[in-house]
């Protein structure tokens, strides 16, 4: 017999049951809801879940369940761990994937980075979650954070100005300065070249990339107390399971920028001098090649046009410049102050 819903029976039962036999498989659970359009889902999340195999007589996946299948698949884990181990007053990981809702996203987002950004909060978790519940089957859409897309920036390089900015990192640290031609000529983010845990799959390195890393001189040996690993090793020859660049994300780092930044001669607003510069500027040169936002998505950099989208108005705001020039205007001396015809 199919799956049915029994309605609930207080007080032995104050929630749905889901009861029944699908293809084969014999179910009879509580739904753990007495809301009845919550159990029908919960029921066909079940149906689901004994289509492909897993489902689980203990009563439906859990979000930890649902997180490792969904690795398994190859989805990026990089902010997995900390929602699958936080263990408070929100915790996920043992709740049955149907019965997470928005607030439950709200909650352990408060709760893992209080101090963060909506922006933030949106990528660390809302996100990572969301695409586990959609790898599960999950199909309801769930509210962003108020905020999520942050004030967007701007602003991005000329040529001129990511070659004299690329050559000053250059001078100041030869594979700080490597990192730097990588991220304009790729528009990664830092945290793609950094995470010892993110695959960078297709990575395309242009020549002129490829040339630096061929050019690259070995490590020099480091202070006492410091790391000696690779040092004196030629750049190309080392373990291939080394980081690829030495550097972390931090303090250092930025500071090594901004000097470079100095260096060049260049000066940008506070929010928009960080090293998103260089995928703004990729994305716009990009643009201004003939790309448009569905293309740029295409380059495996973005995951959704609409996240390229908005490089576009940095084109828009160029050719706005242009066609003012182009645009036919009255001789004043000739005319006394009339346009003439």
């Amino acid at each position: 017999m199919p799956l049915t819903l029994r309605a609930p029976r207080p007080p032995k039962s104050p929630n749905y049951e889901i009861r029944g036999t699908y293809l084969g498989v014999h179910v009879e659970r509580s739904a753990r809801t007495a809301d009845k359009k919550l159990a029908a889902r919960v029921k066909k999340q079940i149906e689901r879940e004994i289509e492909a195999g897993i489902f689980t007589p203990k009563g439906g996946m859990t979000f930890l369940e649902a997180a490792v299948a969904y690795m398994k698949a190859g989805g990026e884990r990089t902010f997995l761990g900390p929602i699958i181990e936080y263990d408070g007053a929100y915790a996920i990981r043992d709740k049955i994937t149907e019965m997470i809702v928005h607030q439950d996203l709200n909650h352990i987002a408060n709760a893992l980075y209080p101090d963060n950004t909506a922006a933030s909060r949106n990528r660390a978790v809302y996100t990572p979650i969301i695409a586990v519940l959609h790898h599960a089957g999950i199909e309801r859409r769930f509210k962003r954070p108020k905020g999520w897309q942050g004030k967007k920036s701007k602003s991005f390089l000329e040529a001129d100005q990511a070659f004299a900015l690329c050559n000053a990192a250059d001078d100041i640290d030869r594979e700080f300065g490597l990192l730097c031609w990588t991220l304009l000529y790729t528009g990664r983010r830092i945290g793609d070249l950094l995470n010892p845990n993110t695959k960078l799959r297709n990575l395309n390195l242009p020549p002129i990339v490829v040339e630096k890393f061929k050019a690259m001189p070995p490590r020099p040996s480091r202070k006492a107390g410091m790391s000696q690993k690779g040092a004196g090793v030629p750049f190309l020859e080392r373990d291939p399971d080394e980081r690829i660049f030495r550097f972390h994300q931090g303090g250092y780092l930025r500071k090594l920028l901004a000097q470079a930044m100095a260096n060049a001669g260049l000066s940008f607003p506070k929010r928009e001098r960080g090293f998103h510069l260089f995928c703004h500027s990729y994305a716009t040169w990009c643009i201004r090649g003939g790309m448009d936002n569905h293309a740029l998505a295409r380059t495996g950099r973005w995951k959704d046009p609409r996240s390229a989208a908005p490089y576009i108005h940095n084109l828009v705001s160029d050719e706005a410049k242009r066609a003012a020039m182009l645009l036919p205007t009255p001789n004043w001396e000739q005319s006394g102050g009339k346009a003439s015809k």
